[in-house]
């Protein structure tokens, strides 16, 4: 167990926590939610010991072994990657050391060979003996191929290197795992494995992560972070997430009377409880739900931005883009080959790929900013596109205007600048806020802004590549709310699995052999047998 205890963190006159109290058990997950900057992260180093509370102390139970993910991609670097996993567990790994040092002795002495018997009989009771074959398996679950398991990690590519960071973290069942950000880097199959086994672990987990369907499947609390307090919520993300709606929705409501009101959070308990006998999850949530209290839903203090995109200047007639024959190779390596396709009115299109390259190229080349393809596409006549780029920088780089001046740039008509304040406070930028410089924003801020950059064009078809990059919780949500609200047609590249799974009615997948298009959810997508199949055809 981790007991927190009047814990409180400032940074000079900032306040992060104040007098938190909180209680962490076995066998469930906690998800830490919170907006950015809220503090997240810095909670976990506290607990891990690397950051020290202004107040207030972190006690576990004794004999707990904790693990922590690295977010350090080069400490390992000379290390083999199988060593490095089993580094995870320090204990074990310090015996291991131990012992060979001692049988490598040369004059090996009576005393030697006594401690040597100690630590084989530690060895044996920490399971030692099948140590390497438990980090193989593990690496394995997370996409590193056995051909790599004894190179060393320096020459591991970026994202394999993330994948042996978490198999070390995993490696030995510690008693208490704390995850930032876990599912960064990893690809949909890799992502499953992971809530699967979170989802059986039947230690404590604390897990940080803007991955909202991760957080539904592996979590049976929230920990939510906000005005410097932490509360415990029991339930998934989306529970959380509903019923702290539901509850503001009631707070605003003046005239309904108290007893509709509990009858309405007890359907709405009931029917989340139904439904949670689905999830990976089910059990230990379902029975945390049943038993839960009506007085601990309370609505949530967290600000969303309104990201609405339905006010189309020109309604879209019914020709929306045909592509014929369309191929693109970049350095010698062919990203996509011969693609013929029709986009329809109304569809809302998740575009993938094995290869980031290949999508990004494909936008590029539909919004003009690429001319070096072969093929040909058009739009038609009707159509005005708006897009949100992989990577925004030439937007802001350079730019020392403030927001305003900066959006103004972007409205064709109207240039007040109360109007101009008017979508910039959508985006949460008020006050005086709207006076900051382009090149002091942070990488969620020039979301935001991109986003009302967008708005302003009144667009009947929307562009988005990784629209989530950089954004929290709140503007994920709040995102995904407009794109599946908006009337009109979308293409979108998305690694976050909610957003396209809710978005999307049609998936067209890029290779560099062909196209698989299909006109279904992208769970049934990724689900289907027969796909599969076919996937690995056009990618081997």
């Amino acid at each position: 167990m981790i007991t927190v205890s009047n814990l409180s963190l400032r940074y000079g006159k900032r306040t992060l926590f104040e007098e938190v109290n909180l209680k962490f058990t076995p066998g469930n997950c906690y998800g830490v939610i919170g907006a950015n900057g809220a503090g997240k992260s810095t909670f976990l180093k506290i607990l891990s010991g690397e950051v020290d509370p202004t107040t207030g102390s972190v006690s576990f139970t004794p004999g707990e072994r904790m693990a922590v993910l690295k977010q350090n991609h080069y400490e390992f670097d000379e290390f083999t990657v199988i060593e490095t996993v089993m580094m995870g567990h320090k204990e074990l790994y310090a015996v291991m050391k131990e012992k060979d040092a001692l049988y490598a002795k040369e004059d090996f002495t009576d005393k030697d060979g006594e401690r040597a018997g100690e630590l084989e009989t530690i060895f044996a009771e920490m399971d030692g003996w099948n140590a390497e074959s438990n980090a193989a398996t593990l690496l394995s679950n997370l996409g590193i191929s056995e051909d790599l398991h004894y190179k060393q990690v320096k020459e591991l590519e970026g994202n394999q290197k993330v994948r042996v960071l978490l198999a070390q973290t995993l490696f030995g069942s510690p008693d208490i795992l704390l995850l930032d950000e876990p599912t960064n880097d990893l690809d949909i199959n890799t992502i499953a494995w992971l809530e699967d086994f979170l989802a059986g672990y039947e230690a404590i987990v604390l897990v940080v992560s803007h991955d909202r369907h991760f957080l539904d499947a592996v979590c049976t609390h929230v920990v939510d972070i906000d005005f410097g307090k932490m509360t415990i919520y029991t339930g998934n993300y989306s529970f959380w997430y509903e019923s702290s709606q539901l509850a503001a929705r009631q707070r605003s409501d003046q005239n309904k009377k108290m007893e509709d009101k509990v009858k309405e959070l007890q359907e709405f308990i009931r029917r989340f409880s139904a439904n949670a006998s689905k999830s990976k999850q089910a059990t230990s949530r379902k029975k945390a739900l049943d038993k839960i209290n009506i007085e601990e839903i309370k609505p949530s203090n967290r600000k969303y931005p309104a990201i609405l995109f339905n006010n189309q200047g020109r309604e879209a007639g019914d020709q929306i883009l045909q592509i014929e024959k369309l191929s693109k190779t970049q350095n010698g390596e062919v990203l996509f080959n011969d693609i013929s396709l029709m986009v329809n009115k109304g569809d809302k299109i998740a575009i993938l790929s094995e290869n980031s390259l290949a999508t990004t190229a494909f936008y590029q080349i539909l919004t003009g900013k690429d001319k070096d393809y072969a093929g040909e596409f058009k739009w038609g006549v009707t159509i005005n596109a708006a897009d949100i780029p992989n990577d925004n920088s030439t937007y802001f780089e350079g730019k020392n205007e403030n927001l305003i001046d900066w959006l103004r740039e972007y409205s064709e008509g109207e240039k007040d600048e109360q109007f101009i304040r008017g979508f910039l406070g959508k985006m949460l930028f008020s006050g005086d806020e709207v006076m900051k410089k382009c090149s002091v924003l942070s990488g969620g801020e020039k979301m935001r802004c991109m986003f009302s950059k967008m708005m302003l064009q009144q667009a009947n078809v929307l562009l988005f590549d990784e629209p989530t990059n950089h954004l929290d919780l709140e503007s994920i949500t709040a995102l995904n709310n407009g794109m599946a609200d908006f009337k009109g047609t979308v293409l979108f590249t998305s690694r976050d699995h909610e957003l396209t799974q809710t978005v999307a009615n049609r998936i067209i997948e890029i290779t560099p052999k062909g196209i698989i298009d299909k006109l279904m959810s992208y769970d049934d997508y990724i689900n289907s047998e027969a796909i599969k199949q076919q996937r690995k055809e056009l990618y081997s």
